[in-house]
């Protein structure tokens, strides 16, 4: 099978995420049953399980590039991608080959139409990653759950590790006690009497993490965490503790504070699956190698495009806290798209804290697309001027017409944003 009619094939089964980025039928059997059809080949490695509302792709993406440098055969999991799927499928951070894809599909499809229940696109994909690093006898695999984490298709696995990143409001009403609420189903990935790392530190969930009778319990805080972070080019210098101790002035190639918690949750999780710590030369190695699209990344310059896949209120905050840090006294356009169903109210009262001259607003091409009509109006409840261009593409055209070659132009808001104007930048 082509690559072309693999992704026809799964374009033919429910995406959930572009369609309405709910839980499937808040039941894992439909997904015990097509791994079980094909032999449970998630049983056949080694596992570390990530979930958290906001820095489960960083944390994934260091805690992958830490035990590559330990020597290890590494499978990654991952979503969204952003600009092909294949970035979700990664063995030693090297994505999965279009021919490669095709062939994996292809030995799917006869399992994944023997069971009851027809997959989800999310499933199938899960599955096929399963299928992958089973065949390709990785070490261990880094798998990021999708959504929460007791129901995602992710968690038929019984991880080593299971690493919980924070607790925030995305893929919630809001309504009642929904800290608690959420974070019940994101303890889902606990499996008893093997570690959780924690980054939550909200005292009023920690009983619900403790209720799983995770062993040991590894809290930031108390057994990890940042000592000091400072700006460097490129990235950051960042003084961490773990388990292992002290390691001062270690370079990582992401912005912000946030990332720096990021990379200590990631450390804690390693050295906690590995049963022993890191040497400085393999900690200064991974840190060092990690890639990350669509966070705080610089695809253009003169004018300077970043683009950040802010898509909730905390990124949106983290966003915010640290882009002045890095571009400093810059005049800012933004370009904003946005999925329901959340409240793009959330998002944009961070954004406009950044005194943009002009945030432009597009629709995407999703059926969850909120229109850029409708952004275009919270934005101006703000006091902040707002244009509408009709698809990503024409809003940054517009945003490089209005710049100057001193200005910044920031493209945030969804991943799926962004992978229209990275290619736009490209190809004009």
């Amino acid at each position: 099978m082509g690559y072309a009619e693999a992704l026809n094939f799964l374009d033919q089964h429910v995406n959930l995420e572009a369609k309405a980025g709910r839980i499937h039928g808040l039941s894992l059997a439909a997904m015990q049953d097509l791994t079980q059809t094909m032999g449970d080949p998630q049983s056949d490695f080694r596992s570390i399980h990530i979930t958290g509302t906001n820095g489960k792709g960083s944390v994934s993406a260091i805690i992958s590039s830490l035990l590559k440098a330990a020597g290890l055969r590494v499978g990654t999991y991952s979503s969204p991608h952003v600009d092909t799927v294949r970035e979700r499928l990664k063995i030693n951070n090297e994505m999965i080959e279009e021919e490669q894809f095709g062939e994996l599909i292809a030995e799917l499809i006869p399992f994944a139409q023997s069971v009851e229940e027809r997959p989800s696109y999310f499933e199938l994909l899960t599955a096929a990653a399963f299928l992958w690093f089973s065949n390709e006898a990785v070490d261990v695999a880094v798998v990021e759950v999708g959504l929460l984490g007791r129901f995602d298709a992710t968690n038929v696995i019984e991880a080593d590790v299971s690493v919980i990143t924070n607790i925030g409001r995305d893929h919630t009403d809001g309504v009642g006690d929904w800290r608690r609420a959420v974070a019940s189903e994101k303890a889902g990935i606990i499996n008893s009497g093997r570690p959780l790392v924690l980054g939550e530190t909200s005292v009023e969930t920690l009983d619900l993490f403790i209720k799983e009778n995770p062993d040991p319990l590894l809290l930031k805080g108390e057994a990890f965490g940042v000592l000091a972070s400072t700006q460097a080019v490129g990235g950051q210098l960042v003084d961490l503790w773990s388990i292992s101790g002290r390691h001062e002035e270690v370079f990582l190639p992401l912005f912000g504070q946030h990332q720096s918690e990021n990379a200590s949750t990631a450390l804690a999780a390693v050295e906690t699956f590995l049963e022993s710590p890191l040497a400085d030369e393999i900690i200064e190695e991974g840190m060092s190698e990690v890639a990350l699209p669509g966070r705080l990344e610089t695809v253009a310059a003169n004018p300077l495009v970043v683009l950040d896949g802010a898509h909730n209120e905390d990124a949106a905050r983290a966003l915010v806290s640290a882009l002045p840090e890095i571009f400093p006294e810059t005049r800012r356009i933004v370009v904003l798209g946005m999925l329901g169903p959340r409240d793009p109210e959330e998002v944009i009262k961070e954004i406009v804290s950044l005194h943009p001259d002009v945030v432009i607003c597009c629709t995407l091409s999703s059926e969850r697309a909120i229109s850029g009509e409708e952004l275009a109006r919270v934005v101006q409840v703000h006091g902040v001027e707002s244009e509408v261009a009709p698809d990503p593409t024409e809003a940054i055209e517009r945003a490089l017409v209005l710049s100057t070659e001193e200005d910044l132009i920031l493209v945030t808001g969804s991943f799926y944003l962004l992978s229209t104007v990275r290619a736009s930048l490209l190809f004009d």
